[in-house]
């Protein structure tokens, strides 16, 4: 049985690749699965493995009908709005097949066996054009699996620098964290700790702090009493100054709940900037999809507050990002950038394997490249080729593709804030004042709550229950919210707004 399998013709696999496309291409009604699909597939899993195999047609037949009416419609439906999932796009679909079907381990830059490193290196490089980035002092980074791996790489940096830098301002030499280990360090530059310092913190932060030793309970909210968003910037001094402790300023370019920015204009950036250069800190941007309004250049007068949010963020000394969201690739894809990639290098890299090395330069055709091993410069050493669907949809759609996606997304947001505001039974948060601050605001998440109380606890389960759009529970001042994240590539303006506002209308008229 599995030499047959094995010996599957090109055409009939083919012909499975087309049907999952089409499948990816159209979605049912709901956005998750229904109690009787869900029960199936539960009731189809095996409970031991077979000796025998059961065979490549029973199987593909069983995912097919058992498993897959099972699954959730996050990346499919446009109207999945929880969690910032996003979408993938076609191009990114074709490209990911590819990966599958050739299987690169992108992990060492051997210039005459794959040229994935080299795609890598380039996507990068589109990535940083994306973003408006200085290739100069940007190209250096690595994809990840995602924005939480990406902040423990940043993260990770931002440690092995702020302590040698600690360390060299007291009149030690010491070459690297990675080689000598954190407490070694931590005890000869006379330091009780790290500390990362920021507002209203992603979560994946405090995991990145659990996870380097810098500990969840180092992650400090640093904010202005009147904004939440915003850094207190004489507290935050104060906090750089402490003798014993060496600092990450961490931005929220894009904040979780509300989609809002850290700072708002290039001179608040310069001011952390200054603040972290004066203290030896390392300026780190959690840009997870809020990096991505960089695209909505040149600035107009409808996104200026957007483009302002992510104004100085070439300031950084890194830069997470989070690519299955805005960028609508499939997961997991996340990168990180550097305007320092010695430091990588030097908490990453993979000592003593001299079988892993290989040629780290020459891109061939006539091009010289320098092009690191990427199991040098992050934490994998296995490592799928995710760069190649980042790729191929940067090159199918271009800047100008990704500035409209994000256009019609931002204007939907808009859109539903704006009914959400002038309806007697919903609140839109934060408060802004008038709807036109609210309005300028508002990016692509839209937070909000149900004025009474008992329909504002079961709200998000109401409105899910609908099936025909989900969104994800939070709480904000103390009080359960909800989240619409627009982050599909699918969106559309008018045929969204006018299916959102039926259901959240359905859903206050079934309270009265």
């Amino acid at each position: 049985m599995y030499l047959e399998d094995v010996q599957k013709t090109a055409q009939e696999q083919g012909i499975l690749q087309q049907d999952l496309w089409k499948m990816t291409q159209t979605w049912e009604p709901g956005v998750l699965p229904d109690a009787t699909a869900l029960a199936r597939a539960r009731d189809s899993l095996p409970q031991t493995l077979p000796d025998d195999g059961l065979g490549f047609d029973w199987a593909t037949k069983h995912v097919l009908d058992d498993m897959v009416p099972a699954f959730n419609r996050s990346s499919i439906s446009p109207n999945y709005y929880g969690f910032v999932t996003g979408g993938i796009t076609p191009a990114a679909l074709f490209a990911d097949n590819i990966v599958s079907a050739y299987d690169q381990n992108v992990q060492v830059h051997l210039t005459e066996h794959t040229i994935a490193t080299d795609v890598e290196h380039c996507a990068l490089g589109l990535l940083v054009d994306l973003l408006r980035l200085d290739r100069r002092h940007w190209h250096n980074g690595t994809f990840t699996t995602g924005a939480t791996a990406s902040n423990v790489q940043g993260l990770a940096c931002g440690r092995e620098f702020v302590l040698r830098t600690a360390a060299e301002r007291k009149g030690l030499s010491i070459k690297s964290v990675g080689e000598h280990g954190l407490f070694e360090v931590m005890q000869a530059a006379g330091l009780s700790g790290v500390q990362v310092l920021s507002t209203l913190p992603h979560s994946s932060l405090g995991k990145a702090a659990g996870i380097l030793g810098i500990g969840r309970a180092n992650v400090r909210n640093i904010c202005r009493d009147d904004n939440p968003l915003r850094f207190d910037l004489e507290r935050l001094e104060m906090e750089l100054a402490a003798p014993h402790k060496a600092s990450i300023v961490a931005v929220s370019c894009g904040e979780v709940n509300t989609g809002q920015f850290a700072t708002s204009s290039l001179q608040e950036m310069q001011q952390l900037r200054a603040l972290c250069d004066k203290y030896g800190a390392w300026l780190h941007v959690d840009g997870a999809f809020g990096i991505f309004a960089r695209i909505l250049d040149p600035p107009t007068a409808e996104f200026a507050s957007l483009t302002r949010g992510c104004e100085g963020m070439e300031l950084a000394d890194s830069i997470a990002c989070d690519a299955h969201k805005l960028l609508n690739v499939p997961y997991d894809c996340g990168f990180v950038l550097s305007r320092h990639p010695a430091e990588a290098m030097n908490v990453f890299q993979n000592a003593n394997a001299a079988y892993l090395t290989g040629g780290q330069s020459g891109g061939g055709g006539g091009r010289e490249l320098s092009i690191p091993s990427p199991l040098n410069n992050g934490m994998e050493n296995s490592r799928r080729f995710r760069a190649l669907p980042v790729y191929t949809s940067l090159l199918a759609y271009g800047r100008n593709g990704y500035k409209t996606m994000l256009q019609r997304q931002v204007r939907l947001a808009r859109m539903i804030a704006g009914w959400l505001y002038d309806h007697p039974k919903y609140n839109v948060l934060p408060a802004a004042g008038s709807r036109e601050a609210l309005l300028d605001q508002t990016y692509m998440v839209v937070l909000f709550s149900a004025k009474d109380d008992i329909l504002n606890g079961g709200l998000a389960n109401s409105i899910n229950a609908t099936s025909k759009m989900f969104v994800s529970g939070t709480s904000w001042d103390g009080r359960p919210a909800c989240r619409i994240a627009i982050s599909n590539w699918r969106a559309e303006e008018e045929r969204d707004f006018a299916l959102v506002t039926h259901v959240l209308q359905s859903v206050a008229d079934e309270s009265a």
